[in-house]
């Protein structure tokens, strides 16, 4: 299959998804219902949110600098928080959260020439490690609910992603799975994706000799999830949803999950029909459901405003020195 062929399914697939989700939200909402509900949403609980989310990135850039230390890569603090706001414009246009993470792997491989393997691998590394403490919140969350709300359904979403995430932890870590994972190399080759997926592989698979870094590491990761939970919690309370931080325990770790799938550009109509299928499983009015995801949306555009406001700074200061183009002839 060429890959103009892929490109096409893929945003055929997209489309496809999209129109569902679309589908179903306006069958399940009262649109104007909705807009009046957005219309009086509080603008203290909304600026809490957007906090809740920013305050948060330092410490996420501080964390990716430790893993690339450890692997013999070292830069500036304030670059790779730069690179983590400019990956969450990018993400703004592409496929999820997995667009900025190739446009930080793409920026960051270009700073440190020959590095891409590690450099991949460290922020695949994050994901790794953000969707293990996703489900650890996720457990903690469902236990904290027992007997208060009804989530039952979502058990086997749950259950579906620990065992991937065990299993994966199994192949990227284990010295013993280095052998059956040698027959898929002829495949591989035959579809030359080899090489750049041993690169990222051996990039991930050598942080097995920093357990003392990875245990902090992970540590960081579930208490800034926690946090990162209430920032859900702030936009359902700006649009007048009444629950209690618990039953955002549960629904924000499977959110985060699903946003990492790219099933649309930016998670769009998916992250909003989730909402209106999770909080109107808990008796929460739909309509006020679609509008707490449709501010946690806003939400995340709002954090990716200081990344656009650099890119742009840094495309007009590029502009200013370019050089000038030839003088025209004269006459």
């Amino acid at each position: 299959m060429t890959a103009r062929r892929k490109r096409v399914l893929r945003l055929v697939g997209s489309a496809v998804v999209t129109g569902l989700c679309l589908a179903y939200i306006v069958w399940q909402i009262d649109v104007s219902r909705t807009v009046r509900i957005l219309g009086d949403a509080s603008p203290w609980w909304f600026l809490g949110a957007v906090a809740i989310m920013v305050f948060t990135v330092p410490a996420m850039a501080w964390r990716w600098q430790q893993l690339l230390a450890a692997r013999g890569i070292h830069d500036r603090l304030p670059w790779l928080l730069r690179a983590y706001f400019t990956a969450y414009t990018a993400g703004q246009i592409l496929p999820t959260s997995i667009g900025g993470d190739a446009m930080r792997i793409f920026e960051t491989s270009r700073r440190h020439p020959g590095k891409g393997g590690p450099i991949a691998g460290s922020i695949l590394l994050e994901r790794a490690l953000g969707g293990a403490a996703t489900l650890v919140l996720a457990a903690i969350g469902f236990v904290l609910a027992i007997g208060r709300y009804d989530v039952g359904a979502y058990l086997w979403v749950e259950l579906a992603f620990v065992l991937g995430s065990i299993g994966l932890g199994i192949v990227l870590f284990s010295k013993r799975a280095r052998r059956p994972l040698r027959t898929l190399v002829p495949g591989l080759r035959v579809v030359r994706v080899e090489r750049p997926l041993r690169a990222v592989y051996e990039g991930i698979h050598g942080y097995r000799d920093h357990g003392g870094l990875m245990v902090r590491v992970a540590g960081l990761t579930l208490g800034l999830q926690a946090v990162r939970v209430l920032a859900i919690w702030a936009a359902a309370r700006a649009v007048g949803v009444d629950l209690s931080p618990r039953p955002f325990y549960v629904m924000g770790p499977l959110l985060f999950l699903v946003m990492l799938v790219p099933f649309t550009v930016n998670g769009l109509a998916v992250r909003e029909a989730f909402f209106v299928s999770f909080l109107g499983g808990l008796g929460v009015d739909k309509s006020a459901a679609f509008a707490t995801g449709f501010l946690f949306f806003l939400v995340t555009v709002a954090l990716s405003l200081p990344g656009a406001v650099v890119l742009g700074s840094e495309w007009l200061r590029a502009a200013r020195l370019a050089p000038a183009g030839p003088e025209p002839d004269g006459p």
